[in-house]
């Protein structure tokens, strides 16, 4: 019993360090108009180019690329764990990309577009970023979507395939080998990737 005990606050205090908290509640994020199935929002990207987003019945996809895998990657430019998996998300993205796309929406601040693209070059992050006023709004019709109900943390993630939310690995509970519709804190790329893989692979049958 000590030793589970012991394990939990492991996990915990793992989760506690690997991601940065906010004051926000679950309820304040709800408080927002929600997307009509259909509606279509245009973001820029901070590094050039814009992709138009579609709100499905339950989710959404990228006008043009639906049948690309959908990671959206909610972060901070202040997060330490978000500056240090940038450079690994640009590999991922690069690696995957005919088939995977990532649209990182700036959360829990209010920068500059400047401030964005100084987080790009600065940690390495070269995949879409979007500093749009859109971003929270879209941010909390996700967190409702997946009836996330817990303290947000960043980095936090999830990921779409034909406008649907997708089962993702329980990183912090992986000898449970569960799954989940997020990922929470700093998750390695070989989880993500293994997680981009069985994706593709069940789309195929």
């Amino acid at each position: 019993m000590k030793k589970i005990m012991y394990l939990f606050l492991v996990s915990i205090f793992g989760i506690l360090i690997s991601a940065c908290s906010s004051q926000t509640t679950i309820e304040d994020e709800f408080a927002f108009k929600e997307f009509k199935t259909g509606e279509e929002i245009t973001l820029q990207s901070v590094n050039g180019g814009e992709k138009t987003l579609i709100r499905t019945e339950n989710g959404f996809a990228i006008k043009g690329e639906e049948n690309k895998i959908l990671m959206f990657d909610f972060f901070g430019t202040f997060c330490t764990p978000c500056q240090e998996e940038a450079p690994h998300l640009t590999s991922l993205w690069q690696k995957n990309k005919e088939n995977f796309t990532i649209i990182g929406l700036s959360h829990f601040e209010n920068v500059s577009d400047q401030a964005v693209k100084d987080f790009a070059l600065n940690y390495g992050a070269y995949y879409f970023l979007s500093n749009s006023k859109e971003n929270d709004r879209i941010v909390a019709q996700a967190l409702k979507d997946i009836n996330y109900q817990n303290m947000e943390q960043l980095p936090f993630k999830v990921v779409l395939k034909d406008g649907k939310y997708q089962d993702l690995t329980d990183f912090w509970n992986k000898n449970t080998k569960s799954y989940v519709k997020y990922y929470l804190g700093k998750v390695s790329s070989q989880t993500m990737q293994e997680d981009i893989d069985r994706i593709l692979n069940e789309s195929k049958k």
